[in-house]
C-alpha cells in the first residue's frame, strides 16, 4: 500500500474528516458567501452549532431566514455533517 493511499484512508475517517473540516471552517464560510464573510465579526463552532456574529443588522436579518440553507451549504462544501444548526447574532 502506498503512503498516499494510507493518508487518504486516514483522512476519510469520520472523526478526522470532521476535525479537518472544522479547521477549514473560515475558508468554507468565505466560500459560501464572500460578501457575508466580510461582514462577519465572529464565527465559532460549538457542539455542531455554528454561531455567526455580524456587524450588519440587515444582513443578520437576511441570514436568520436562510439558516437551514446555510447549514446545508456548509455541510455540502465541507463534505461532512459539520453543522447541525446556525445561530445568527
Amino acid at each position: 500500500m502506498l503512503m498516499g493511499d494510507l493518508l487518504e484512508e486516514f483522512f476519510a475517517r469520520p472523526y478526522v474528516a470532521a476535525k479537518v473540516a472544522e479547521g477549514r471552517l473560515p475558508d468554507t464560510w468565505r466560500e459560501v458567501g464572500d460578501a457575508v464573510a466580510n461582514l462577519t465579526t465572529d464565527l465559532r463552532l460549538e457542539n455542531r452549532i455554528l454561531y455567526v456574529r455580524l456587524q450588519s443588522s440587515v444582513v443578520r436579518q437576511e441570514l436568520f431566514y436562510q439558516r437551514e440553507a446555510l447549514r446545508d451549504r456548509i455541510n455540502e462544501v465541507s463534505k461532512v455533517r459539520l453543522v447541525n444548526a446556525v445561530i445568527v447574532k
